[in-house]
């Protein structure tokens, strides 16, 4: 095998892969990034085996070749090499030689042949997205994943495909996550569970340019995006999801219109007197035309008002202050609209447009304090 590139190209390939390569796994082979040469092209390709990325790098091929080689190593050798044009080479001892200007590395490779190839994904039922669209979906939707492993189905994303239009639905036992998309073309009615580690990875990668688009296939078991020269292949997770039509209600007794950085900016300061494992609620008091916000803890408390326009009864309700904020951070708008039914039901951060919606369940709390 021997090729010659430049070293940004170089990088960004094997940046792209080194996502897909990880951190843990008892098959070492796995730990590396597979160098393939052949038909014309230079593949660089990564599999975990739950999600794979292959990646095509520009460059001028002189022999066709295969070989695996330690992620970490390559990755860090390359970015270390001067701003110049990279000359790799291998031979059949599974060397792979690398020079640049006057940097000469030799590092022991493995048998590409023993690498676990990824999945051939049939490219049938798929849709088309811009790549700044999908992004923007994964950036206002992971946060409401859950973290853990106990139910599997709450680590992922539901894609739900309904003619031309596309829901995203997220949650973790605390709050919804719900954004709903217009697609540019009608499809098939389609259910995917999309793992939340692939999205972030994914939204990595996206240049998030408007005029770039990505194909989405689907099987029964795989998803694949398909972008610039890049494909990422991941397992769908398997389950029903759930019916969060039925966790939504659309009735309220209190609406409120507030300005969103006002509220970010009054939560964020009262959130410097809670602790990092401190579950201490802010207190929201909703009045005739203004919102109070206390917080009492151990270290402190604050107090701070902030002019809504109020539809409907007064009401004092409790909030985990980190979810409100992850929600209210990805929203785009100026003023939001935020409906509550009472101190114990969850309250709605929605647009008119039904572009999105946000379920945050409150937190019970001591009306003393």
């Amino acid at each position: 095998m021997e090729f010659y590139c430049s070293k940004s190209d170089l990088v960004n390939a094997v940046s792209i892969v080194s996502k897909a390569v990880p951190s843990k796994t008892t098959m070492t082979i796995l730990e590396c990034i597979l160098i393939t040469v052949s038909n014309g092209k230079i593949l660089l390709t990564s599999n975990d085996t739950e999600m794979g990325i292959e990646t095509v790098l520009k460059g001028d091929i002189k022999d066709n070749g295969i070989i695996a080689i330690d992620a970490k190593l390559f990755s860090d050798v390359v970015r270390k090499l001067p701003d110049s044009i990279v000359h790799i080479s291998s031979n059949q001892d599974y060397l792979l030689n690398i020079s640049c200007d006057k940097a000469k590395f030799s590092i022991a490779g493995k048998n590409g042949n023993e690498f676990p190839y990824l999945e051939d994904v049939e490219k049938n039922d798929f849709i088309t997205i811009s790549q700044f669209t999908l992004k923007e979906i994964i950036r206002q939707t992971i946060f409401s994943i859950a973290q853990n492993e106990n139910n599997k189905i709450m680590t992922g994303e539901l894609f739900d495909i309904k003619g031309n239009k596309l829901r995203v639905i997220s949650l973790d036992g605390h709050r919804i996550s719900i954004r709903n998309i217009e697609l540019r073309q009608e499809y098939p009615s389609l259910k995917v569970i999309i793992p939340g580690k692939t999205l972030i990875e994914l939204s990595k990668i996206l240049s998030g340019e408007i005029e770039k688009v990505v194909n989405i296939y689907f099987t029964d078991s795989n998803a694949l995006f398909e972008f610039d020269n890049t494909i990422v292949i991941t397992r769908l997770i398997e389950g029903e999801y759930f019916d969060v039509d039925k966790m939504i209600s659309n009735e309220y007794s209190t609406k409120i219109l507030i300005e969103k950085k006002e509220l970010i900016n009054c939560i964020d300061r009262a959130t410097l007197l809670v602790r990092e494992n401190d579950r201490k609620p802010v207190i929201i008091s909703i009045g005739n035309d203004d919102l109070e916000l206390k917080i009492n803890s151990p270290i402190g408390a604050m107090d701070e008002t902030i002019n809504i326009e109020k539809e409907g009864a007064d009401l004092m309700i409790g909030f985990n202050p980190r979810f409100l904020l992850d929600a209210l951070r990805v929203i785009d708008d100026e003023k939001i609209t935020i409906y509550f039914m009472n101190s114990k039901a969850p309250c709605y951060i929605k647009d008119e447009a039904h572009k999105y919606n946000y379920m945050v369940l409150p937190i019970n709390f001591n009306t003393v304090n």
